[in-house]
């Protein structure tokens, strides 16, 4: 029996991917463990390898082309098959699923349990003659709480998600009044009533981030508190340290400085390293700090293991490597995981205070804005200072405005003394 390679369910909410490029064509020899192609998915491109040694027989999406989990993306003819008993096997096959509610993925590893992440399916009833079962909604709190805001009636919608789960895209297509085109024909226009026009499909990182934010902004309450810091010790501490940095080929900023006062201080603050799950707030007794990266592809946020606990050195060197490895989409995934707290930094591109998006489910993120020069108050005489400002926005249903300005008093108080 030919074997049907699926893409399977590797978790991180992953649903889908595009083809980048394949590295076989039909009818090539492989082995077992051998890279079949490249994927890119809103995290990453990784190579998927071969599941088993045989030859394939048909690449089922071609390159450029979206796939999602649980669809056959290579069939392989095992060692020891015909191309002609493979065919009568195939056309006699009946697709079949097993038992109990885990759905088949086709891993390499076997069955994936999928994650529940979707509300219980529910059958609701109406109490009334000639009663009829509604179709149950397949569609996280998320993607219901932003279909209530956009006053969007869930039933009206067939979900663009795995196994028919409506997603926030669904949601955004509903509410602006767009139509799936069932005719097979579709009219892209160059140009609107004042001149041309370019259409660039939302796709991979943009589109998850697109997603993300949404979910973010529609689910937190969230509140931005806004801080200068006076940072001339501090900018006058890297210049002391940037030359030696440099002899063993490391950029010093500003950042690992921030990322490791900002560790320390969660510590004493753990409702700034929360999330909320349901009804309980969950405190995180590990302090991981994503990095926001500016990337080509759009936003990633590859997160520091361990802040607390790393020197300024270490944090240099981390930051430096995972901002590298998001640009080069060539990141581990793990290197975008496990997260407790977020920074931001658009400083560097000239912006002094913003309004960060908190990086869902954290309960808050650090924006970091550019360094100046300003005069300032000093034991009653007018210097110039360097500032650094910083816009701190906190989820409010976990974060309390008191600990909220508790927490940044602190951070303030490090980066001004130097306290590392």
């Amino acid at each position: 029996m030919p074997y049907e390679f699926k893409f399977p369910d590797v978790g991180e909410g992953i649903h889908e991917g595009e083809i980048v490029k394949w590295l076989v064509k039909e009818g090539d020899k492989v082995k077992a463990d051998q890279p079949l192609g490249e994927i890119e998915t809103d995290k990453a491109i990784v190579e998927m390898p071969s599941p088993k040694s045989g030859t394939i027989i048909k690449l089922h999406v071609p390159a450029g082309g979206i796939i999602h989990v649980g669809e056959t993306m290579v069939t392989i003819l095992e060692e020891g098959e015909s191309i002609g008993d493979a065919k009568k096997q195939t056309e006699s096959k009946i697709e079949t699923k097993p038992k109990g509610d885990v759905p088949y993925t086709g891993s390499v590893v076997g069955f994936l349990q999928e994650a529940k992440d979707v509300q219980p399916v529910q059958t609701i009833t109406k109490e009334a003659k000639g009663t009829t079962q509604e179709p149950a909604i397949l569609a996280t709190p998320a993607v219901r709480n932003l279909a209530k805001q956009l006053n969007v009636d869930l039933l009206a919608i067939k979900g663009a998600g795995a196994d028919g789960r409506i997603t926030i895209e669904d949601v955004q297509k509903a509410a602006s009044g767009k139509k799936e085109e069932f005719s097979g024909i579709k009219v892209t226009k160059k140009y609107d009533f004042f001149g041309y026009i370019e259409r660039i499909p939302l796709h991979g990182v943009k589109k998850a981030v697109s997603a993300k934010m949404t979910e973010s902004i529609f689910t937190a309450v969230q509140l931005t508190n806004m801080y200068e810091v006076d940072a001339t010790e501090l900018a006058s501490l890297r210049e002391k340290e940037k030359a030696s940095y440099e002899k063993e080929g490391i950029k010093l900023t500003l950042m690992p400085y921030i990322v490791k006062a900002v560790a320390l201080c969660l510590q004493n603050h753990p409702y700034l390293n929360a999330s909320l799950e349901g009804e309980e707030i969950v405190l995180k007794k590990y302090y991981n700090v994503g990095v926001a990266v500016d990337t080509e592809e759009g936003l990633m946020v590859p997160v520091v293991k361990g802040a607390q606990s790393k020197d300024i050195k270490s944090l240099a060197k981390d930051i430096e490597k995972l901002a590298n490895d998001a640009r080069s989409r060539r990141i581990n995934l793990m290197d975008l995981k496990g997260g407790s707290f977020t920074v931001s930094n658009l400083g560097s591109i000239g912006v002094e205070f913003f309004t960060p998006i908190i990086n869902y489910p954290e309960s808050a993120i650090l924006g970091v804005g550019r360094l100046l020069e300003k005069p300032v108050v000093k034991n009653g005489k007018i210097e110039v200072r360097k500032v650094l400002p910083l816009s701190l926005t906190y989820d409010h249903r976990v974060v309390d405005g008191g600990q909220a300005a508790r927490f940044m008093l602190n951070v303030i108080d490090k980066l001004e003394k130097c306290e590392f």
